[in-house]
């Protein structure tokens, strides 16, 4: 492991700091990179800056788990393991090297590999948080077979600091495939997605496949004998592999269009329905990616029919951003948050209003 990284436990000031906003109950809007900062309604609060408390705490290639700080540089963590031909394999976002691994595990969102290799809450296997009783607690473990407290580190998965603050987190990684190919097939969506569903059912190498303007953009990985036998029975032509990059950091050209930018997020094989807007697909089909003007309710109707859900990545007034919970869910939600955060320090509404 490199020796030239900043390392730095800062837990203690951490600590102190969510004590004091807990004796003047005063909320706390927590800050990592900051690259993620407009997914989300707006929380008004104290800032509580997480980027100082930053490091690997441990790292062995042969366990196949790596423990960090949550200040931690994604970019810095991703740099690691690739030196020791490993990686993690939900495909987060760096968005521009701003992302920390506590943003990652908060904010829960994974990238083109998702469907194939799993979503970043599968990952952690313990972590490390302040509570809203500002006592600093550990959950899971650091190998893979320990379960104790596991169901709490994947609840932090995806909960946008609303339920604690995230100090070190555990996560599973996995050797880099041994071959790697990318191409481009011009076919129209539904010939495509069909055409997905038969190469899943042959256990075709497949790890990234996207639709957009008219061609299936793969990628295929892993054993050198497999990926070449696909690559012969799928054809295409050769597409550069940091098309992938591009696609997990929002870099391709879709993105630039200035209309709001919303994720369909969608059961696997679900057809293809009209959408208003211009549209890529991702993971096959599962995420759909939208740029439109058209009313949040139509969108959402569109989501929910399809048994999934719509999340407004662009800040507007009067859309919440993300897709509202039945009753029940939301019930089950303020009483996580309550016993969690019964007095609402960490991230205040940034979820949902009262939550």
């Amino acid at each position: 492991m490199r020796r030239d990284l900043i390392s730095i436990d800062d837990s203690a000031r951490l600590v102190e700091h969510v004590r004091s906003a807990l004796a003047e109950r005063k909320p706390l809007s927590i800050r990592g990179g900051g690259s993620k900062a407009l997914l989300g309604r707006p929380v008004t609060g104290e800032e509580l800056d997480t980027r100082s408390h930053r490091g690997i705490v441990s790292y062995d290639p042969s366990e196949l788990v790596i423990t960090a700080r949550a200040g931690t540089p994604l970019a810095e963590m991703n740099a690691i393991l690739d030196q020791a031909g490993q990686m993690l394999p939900c495909e987060p976002s760096t968005f521009g090297g701003g992302a920390t691994v506590g943003g990652v595990v908060a904010c829960g969102l994974s990238g083109p590999r998702r469907p194939w290799a799993g979503s970043v809450r599968d990952f952690i296997l313990g972590c490390r948080i302040i509570t809203g009783e500002a006592k600093h607690l550990r959950f899971g473990g650091q190998v893979m077979k320990n379960v104790a407290g596991y169901d709490v580190s994947r609840l932090i998965g995806g909960s946008f600091g609303c339920l604690g603050l995230i100090t070190e987190v555990s996560l599973k990684v996995l050797p880099r495939p041994r071959e790697a190919r990318s191409l481009t097939v011009e076919i129209e969506a539904g010939d495509a997605m069909r055409e997905l569903s038969a190469w899943r059912k042959a256990a075709l190498p497949v790890s990234g496949a996207c639709h957009l303007d008219g061609k299936l953009h793969l990628r295929l990985e892993g054993g050198t004998g497999s990926v070449r036998a696909a690559l012969d029975r799928i054809g295409g032509e050769d597409l550069d592999p940091r098309f992938w990059e591009s696609l997990c950091e929002q870099r391709l050209a879709f993105f630039d269009d200035p209309r709001p930018l919303w994720r369909l997020s969608l059961p696997n094989n679900t057809p293809l329905v009209a959408l208003p807007g211009a549209t890529l697909l991702d993971w096959g089909g599962a995420q759909r990616w939208l740029k439109s003007d058209a009313p949040a309710a139509a969108i959402r109707q569109i989501a929910s029919a399809a048994g999934g859900h719509a999340t407004c990545f662009t800040p507007r007034p009067g859309i919440e951003p993300f897709h509202p919970f039945a009753a029940p869910l939301m019930r089950f939600h303020r009483q996580l948050k309550q016993r969690l955060d019964p007095h609402r320090i960490f991230n205040p509404g940034r979820m949902y209003a009262d939550y």
